[in-house]
C-alpha cells in the first residue's frame, strides 16, 4: 500500500509549497482538520500553511504551530457584514479576496462543499484545488473525490483521505488544540475569582450544542432538567464542584439549571471566549455534555466525556478515536441517526432519540469515568 501512494505522489508530480485548508464549520470540523494539517507538516516541513475559517472559531487556531496564517471571514460571516452595510460587506470581500491572493497559494484543501470557495481559489491563483464534489459543488476543483455524504466512518476518516491526492496517509488522527499561556493563566484567574482550588475535582457540563446549528441546536439538547440531576448527585455523591459551560446564546439553559439545583453549580456560561474555554475544559476531570462543540475540544485536550447524541450519527461525529475515556449515550429509536447528508429531517418522534436517555443511565458512565484515574 505504501508502494501505491508513493507511485501515486510520484504521478501527481505535486510539491505543495503554500497550502491554503478551507473549512468555514464549526468547532468539531476545524479540529477535525488537525490531523490533516499535522501530516502535511510532516511530509512537507518547510510549507507555508493558511487555515480559511469563520471568524468564530480563530481562536482555537492561533496557538497551533502548524499553522502560520489564518483567513476568519467565511461567506457566512460576509453575508452578516452585507446585511449591516453593503459598503462593508464589499470592502471585506475584496480585502480578504486580495489577501488570499497576495499569499500565492499553491495548492488549497476544500471542505466546505460549496462551489463558491473554489471559485475564490481559482481567481487567486490557486493551481491545484483538492476537494468534495459534494451535489456537483466541485466544479471548480482540479482534484476531487465524489461525496454523497459522511457514512460509517468518522469524519476524520473522511478529512484524511483527501491527502491521498498527495500520496500520503495520516497515521496519527489524534485531533490538536493547543493552548496559549495566555489562556491558561486567564482560566486560572477566573478559577480564583470563583474560590476554585487546584485542588478541587472539577466536572463540566455543556447542556448547549454550540453555536454552528444555530436554531437547529435544540434538536440536539438532551432535557436539561436531567443535566441539573446529574450535577446535584455529583455534588452530593463525589464532592465535586460543577462548572457550567457554554457560549453567551446558551445562558438561560445555565439559568434553568441553577434555578433548580439544590447545589448551586458554578455558572461560566456566556463568561468565557473561545480560547479561554478551552483552558478551562484542560483543567476538568470529566465533560459532560451534548454532541457539539466543548465534547471534541475535550477530546483534544484529554479530557474524559460522557456526551449525548440524538439525531447525529456518534460513529461519524462522536469521540475520535474511540477509548476507554469517552463515553456515547444513544437510545434505542429506530429514526436515528436521522441527521444524513448534511440535512436535518423535521423531527416527527417528539424526540425519542434524547428523551430515551435516562439520567440513571447517563448517571452511571459518569461514575464509572470518575471513579477511574
Amino acid at each position: 500500500m505504501r508502494d501505491s501512494k508513493m507511485t501515486i505522489k510520484k504521478e501527481l508530480d505535486l510539491d505543495p509549497k503554500k497550502i491554503l485548508i478551507i473549512n468555514p464549520f464549526g468547532i468539531g470540523d476545524i479540529l477535525f482538520t488537525t490531523p490533516l494539517i499535522r501530516a502535511l507538516k510532516e511530509n512537507y516541513p518547510g510549507c507555508f500553511i493558511g487555515f480559511w475559517c469563520n471568524e468564530r472559531v480563530k481562536a482555537i487556531l492561533e496557538s497551533n504551530s502548524n499553522i502560520d496564517t489564518i483567513f476568519p471571514l467565511s461567506r457566512g460571516d460576509i453575508k452578516k457584514l452585507y446585511k449591516k452595510s453593503w459598503i462593508l460587506g464589499f470592502r471585506s470581500s475584496l480585502k480578504l479576496f486580495f489577501e488570499i491572493k497576495d499569499r500565492k497559494f499553491d495548492t488549497s484543501f476544500d471542505f466546505s462543499l460549496d462551489h463558491r470557495y473554489g471559485l475564490i481559489c481559482k481567481l487567486a491563483g490557486i493551481k491545484e484545488r483538492i476537494g468534495y464534489n459534494y451535489k456537483n459543488r466541485g466544479r471548480f476543483l482540479t482534484r476531487k473525490t465524489a461525496l454523497e455524504g459522511y457514512h460509517g466512518k468518522h469524519a476524520i476518516e473522511y478529512y484524511s483521505s483527501l491527502l491521498d491526492h498527495l500520496g500520503i496517509s495520516v497515521k496519527n488522527k489524534n485531533m490538536e488544540l493547543p493552548l496559549s499561556e495566555k489562556a491558561l493563566k486567564e482560566a486560572d484567574d477566573l478559577f480564583g475569582s470563583f474560590g476554585i482550588k487546584d485542588t478541587d475535582l472539577l466536572v463540566g457540563i455543556a447542556p448547549g450544542a454550540g453555536g454552528s446549528w444555530g436554531k437547529d441546536a435544540i434538536y440536539k439538547h438532551w432535557p436539561v432538567l436531567r443535566f441539573a440531576e446529574i450535577a446535584d448527585k455529583l455534588m452530593v455523591d463525589f464532592k465535586v464542584k460543577v462548572i457550567l459551560l457554554g457560549d453567551n446564546t446558551e445562558v438561560p439553559l445555565a439559568e434553568e439549571i441553577a434555578n433548580v439545583c439544590k447545589n448551586k453549580p458554578i455558572n461560566l456560561i456566556g463568561k468565557t471566549s473561545l480560547d479561554n474555554l478551552a483552558a478551562v475544559i484542560k483543567k476538568l476531570r470529566l465533560l459532560i455534555s451534548n454532541d457539539g462543540g466543548p465534547m471534541h475540544m475535550a477530546v483534544a485536550l484529554g479530557v474524559k466525556t460522557v456526551a449525548v447524541f440524538g439525531p447525529v450519527d456518534e460513529k461519524v461525529y462522536g469521540p475520535y478515536p474511540e477509548s476507554k475515556d469517552h463515553a456515547v449515550l444513544t437510545a434505542a429509536a429506530e429514526c436515528r441517526p436521522c441527521y444524513n447528508n448534511f440535512r436535518l429531517p423535521v423531527c416527527s418522534m417528539n424526540r425519542r432519540c434524547l428523551d430515551g436517555i435516562t439520567v440513571a443511565e447517563a448517571y452511571s458512565k459518569v461514575k464509572d469515568l470518575l471513579s477511574v484515574n
